[in-house]
């Protein structure tokens, strides 16, 4: 015994082996495509609400793209037609004396222009005194605010003007009783067509409708007019021979310098009673008071964005309290505050890509529309279709960005006692 006892009190104690420590579990991770699953079924869920919601956005889009597109294409239409028309013509007008009264250019003006090498080509109307009516039987003060002009046979090459029907003045006609309605006067007159047939009342005497002009839009005054030989509007309008519109046709890259001395080469002793022109001017100014409207209508696209924001703010939060037992349940059964988190954020974006991709394509309808009925080429550019997807994520993710930290902090054991 005392051998056994000897040897056990020898034998030290070994420690017992330790068992390798268990690894903590880990989540499961969720790819990109996970979460959009995810966030996607959530959405299909409630449909009517999320086709509202996605529709405040889309509205929003829709007005802010429709307002750039139509103004794109406006302005695109306008290019079109200064392209055309050309922006090179330049006018002067007299002004008014240094005493205060009507000035006249000089009969040598339009000569003296013609003169300057960058011009292209020059002519004139003069003013005449006398009204035109349709018949011998109305009333001389029943003008209907129609002009007689006395006009030079090159005005149409210079002008831009087109004859729709008949023929222009000539070195023919120029001195003979023939008249060249613009397409207001002619309607006034009730005159549709031009030819030996065709007269109307002017100064006493019947004048042949030789030719109609159609619509320029670069020389309004012309569609107003009639306009008849210098040398008859000489003889027998009491026409005094003093131009009142000389039109210049200048080289393109010489507009500006032939502008700056236009006036002084068409009066040289007054040039300060010479008015010198633009008129694609007038035509820019036009676009961009159009310019100023579209950019209060992008305004109110913006706010109307703000509100779908708002809209699917509220979406998101009523979702979160409708499915706190969902919440409950997932983060009970192993998903992360990060999971969650990214699922209701993830709603939140694709609800906001739905309304503005829908949002995209409405404004593209009605630019589209709006166009064709204007008879504008249809033209959305594409920093605003882009912009306007990206302004709906940002918005969303704004908006949906509070939702999911508030479910992703909802502690499991409070989310399912709330059911």
């Amino acid at each position: 015994m005392t051998t056994v006892k000897e040897t056990a009190a020898e034998e030290p104690v070994r420690p017992a082996p330790s068992r390798p420590a268990r690894p903590r579990p880990r989540p499961a991770r969720m790819n990109p495509a996970d979460v959009l699953r995810v966030g996607g079924s959530g959405l299909r869920s409630r449909p009517l609400r999320v086709f509202l919601s996605a529709l405040g956005i889309a509205i929003g889009i829709a007005a802010m793209v429709g307002v750039v597109g139509i103004s794109t294409s406006s302005t695109e239409d306008l290019n079109r037609r200064l392209s055309a028309l050309g922006t090179n013509l330049l006018t002067v007008t007299p002004g008014q004396s240094f005493g205060g009264g009507a000035a006249h250019l000089p009969d040598e003006s339009v000569e003296m222009i013609g003169n300057i090498p960058e011009v292209e080509s020059v002519s004139a109307l003069g003013k005449t005194g006398a009204k035109v009516y349709r018949n011998d039987h109305i009333p001389k003060e029943e003008t209907g605010g129609l002009n007689v002009y006395a006009a030079r046979t090159d005005l149409p090459e210079t002008a831009g003007a087109e004859i729709v029907d008949g023929r222009w003045l000539n070195a023919a006609n120029q001195r003979y009783p023939a008249v060249v309605l613009g397409p207001t006067a002619a309607e006034q007159l009730g005159v549709f067509r031009a030819g030996t047939g065709t007269k109307v009342w002017m100064a006493g005497q019947w004048v042949t409708v030789v030719g109609l002009l159609a619509p320029n839009e670069l020389v309004p005054e012309l569609d107003s007019a009639a306009l008849t030989g210098w040398t008859f509007a000489e003889e027998e309008l009491g026409f005094d021979g003093y131009p009142t519109t000389v039109y210049t046709r200048v080289e393109e890259a010489a507009v500006t310098d032939v502008q700056a001395i236009l006036g002084a080469t068409a009066n040289p002793e007054n040039p300060s009673e010479a008015n010198v022109s633009r008129p694609s001017d007038v035509l820019a100014a036009k676009q961009a008071t159009d310019d100023t409207l579209s950019g209060l209508l992008l305004g109110l696209g913006a706010v109307a964005l703000l509100v779908g924001g708002v809209g699917v703010a509220n979406t998101m939060v009523i979702s979160v309290l409708e499915r706190r037992s969902e919440i409950g349940l997932r983060r009970s059964l192993g998903a992360t505050r990060g999971q969650v988190r990214n699922q209701f954020l993830c709603e939140a974006l694709l609800l906001s890509a739905l309304g503005g991709i829908g949002g995209v394509l409405l404004g593209i309808a009605v630019t589209s529309g709006y166009a064709t009925y204007q008879g504008w080429p249809s033209v959305v550019p594409v920093w605003a279709m882009a912009g306007g997807v990206g302004a709906t994520l940002v918005i969303g993710g704004l908006a949906g960005f509070y939702p999911a930290l508030r479910a992703a902090r909802l502690p499991p054991t409070e989310a399912l006692s709330t059911t």
